[in-house]
């Protein structure tokens, strides 16, 4: 049985429209094209409903066969969302009041999808959070009213079930997967407090000692939370308005880790700056952080926080696994040029680097064979359209939008887990008209003084640093365990013991043409073979640190310091050898 062919809903100036996606990329001739500018749109959780809003109505279709679900009458719409087992429709609209109705209308409404009728109307003034969050079986509903949350069982909304009381929670998160269902809380800091995230199992809410979790932090003015889709854990990053240390514009971020199990963390990252994107793999037992002053570095996390993979500097800033997890796309869109590069997981091998110029909308096809980038207003209002390419690098289908009209948003259709099986890894581009865009590489800025002269390491803008695997005496060499690498270290060091024990052996030959750092010597004064002995012991530890960095562990500031002051003290011992 062939697959199926998920669909591309396209929403712009000009009206909404489904696009059948590769092979064919043709409008859906199941889809009538609304010609009326569509203010809104979205696809239930498993794909088989679409609905959408122009400013007249509210309609809701099947995508298999375009047949009509349900329509509203609600022309001031401007948002709407499916429950995840497709029984209600929230909508909601600008909160108005007027002299006559000074209180105004509920305007955030739960539709009952098979009658048609109103479950429920609340109150909800501002857009951010409008809708409530549903247990994936929609046994459980949960809102934010009034910085405290209120739960409902089984779509009854006529009455509460259960409330979490705290001083004051601005931001929450419902876990997705299998039920007990577990919420998230963030509270900020007051009078000088510690901001704090708290993990509860539904509807255990007894105080401080019934939740699973406890996480307290200061340098928190808001905060994402963004759950695995296991709903096992749970990422926090936490930012400030403001870097009170001057280094950045962007605030202060710091990333934070907390599991179902009680376990809690804040995730080490190797570069100061700030963190662009946090994304977890579908396997929700690894995450890719993108995050430093440019070029950022991008690393994957295990759920231990330790780190699995480095990829280096690079212009970019997002991260994107593909629905199968098989596959990471790490890009650098909005202020960046674009560049993508495309890497097996499993492998950490680059598969493809392409390149999508001014894109705004990036998105994995649930195939995960396809993306799509788009260029969208208002971010940017002109060169507005979008591409279909293979992860190879190979642009499939491409659309301008007409120079006096607007693109606004792009939309695959999901899918259930389990619609499309991973499929091996390829790294031949497929062949296409459109051919692909390779990215260039990268030309640094040269002041006019250096531009025609030779390149050295001090006239650089930037230190690039290079993939994990692909740093020099890593590529290629078998990752070992922590055990045995510190059995070789043990071994080793046992072997420069007996060295040491018998000082009148002549050492072997050095093959390679690095200074002499380990070799015993004596020049007649006490104190030159006091600093000598000093020197060599400093740069065996620096050779440690290096050997450990090559195995993938991150390093702290203060080794990291140490290991860049290693051709200061070769210069040293090389002086102090010569007798200068």
């Amino acid at each position: 049985m062939a697959p199926p062919t998920p669909h591309l809903a396209v929403r712009g100036s000009d009206g909404t429209l489904l696009l059948c996606g590769p092979p064919s990329c043709q409008e859906s001739s199941a889809f009538q094209k609304d010609d009326l500018q569509g203010k809104h749109m979205t696809f239930s959780s498993d794909g088989s409903l679409f609905g959408w809003c122009n400013g007249s109505q509210v309609s809701v279709i099947k995508v298999s066969t375009g047949d009509l679900v349900k329509s509203f009458d609600l022309p001031k719409t401007s948002v709407l969302e499916f429950s995840p087992l497709n029984k209600v429709l929230a909508t909601w609209q600008h909160y108005t009041k007027t002299q006559d109705n000074p209180q105004g209308e509920a305007n955030l409404q739960l539709w009952d999808l098979q009658t048609g009728a109103c479950i429920k109307a609340f109150y909800q003034k501002k857009i951010t959070g409008w809708c409530p969050s549903w247990a994936d079986d929609e046994s459980v509903t949960a809102r934010n009213v009034n910085n405290e949350l209120h739960f409902y069982e089984n779509n009854n909304f006529e009455t509460i079930a259960n409330k979490l009381h705290l001083q004051k929670v601005s931001e929450f998160a419902l876990s997705p997967g299998p039920q007990p269902s577990k919420v998230v809380v963030y509270v900020p800091g007051s009078k000088g407090g510690p901001s704090f995230v708290r993990l509860y199992q539904y509807p255990n809410f007894g105080g401080p000692t019934s939740a699973l979790a406890n996480k307290s932090f200061f340098k928190a003015d808001r905060v994402s939370m963004l759950w695995n889709k296991k709903g096992t854990a749970v990422l926090v990053t936490a930012s400030t308005e403001v870097d009170k240390t001057g280094a950045s514009y962007y605030g202060e971020q710091t990333l934070h880790y907390v599991a179902i199990n009680g376990e809690s963390a804040v995730i080490q990252l190797p570069k100061r700056g700030p963190i662009y994107d946090v994304s977890w793999n579908p396997n929700s037992s690894e995450f890719c952080v993108v995050y430093g002053f440019m070029p950022a570095k991008a690393t994957v996390f295990n759920s231990k926080c330790e780190s699995v993979f480095d990829f280096g500097t690079g212009p970019r800033n997002a991260a994107y696994y593909s629905p199968q997890g098989h596959i990471l796309v790490l890009a650098g869109f909005g202020n960046l040029r674009g560049q993508m590069e495309v890497w097996d997981v499993k492998k950490y091998k680059q598969v493809s680097k392409p390149q999508a110029e001014d894109t705004t909308h990036f998105f994995w096809c649930p195939d995960g064979e396809h993306v799509v980038t788009a260029t969208c207003s208002p971010r940017l209002r002109v060169s507005n359209g979008y591409k279909i390419w293979h992860y190879t690098g190979t642009v499939l289908y491409k659309h301008e939008t007409p120079s006096n009209k607007e693109l606004w948003e792009v939309l695959w259709q999901p899918f259930p887990t389990g619609a499309f099986p991973e499929k091996p890894v390829k790294y031949q581009a497929l062949p296409s008209e459109l051919g692909s865009t390779e990215a260039k590489p990268a030309q640094a800025y040269r002041p006019p003084a250096l531009r025609n002269k030779p390149q050295t390491a001090s006239s650089k803008l930037h230190e690039e640093e290079l993939p994990q695997n692909m740093k020099p005496g890593v590529a290629g060499e078998k990752q070992i365990s922590k055990a045995a690498l510190k059995n070789q270290k043990r071994r080793e060091a046992k072997k420069a013991a007996k060295q040491e024990i018998q000082p009148d052996e002549a050492p072997p030959p050095v093959a390679d043409s690095t200074p002499a750092a380990h070799v015993t010597s004596s020049f007649g004064d006490p104190e030159t073979d006091k600093k000598i002995k000093n020197l060599k012991k400093k740069l065996k530890a620096i050779d440690e640190l290096k050997d450990q960095q090559a195995t993938g562990k991150v390093m702290q500031k203060n080794q990291l310091e140490k290991m860049q002051k290693e051709s200061q003290l070769l210069k040293e011992l090389e002086d102090l050898e010569l007798g200068l």
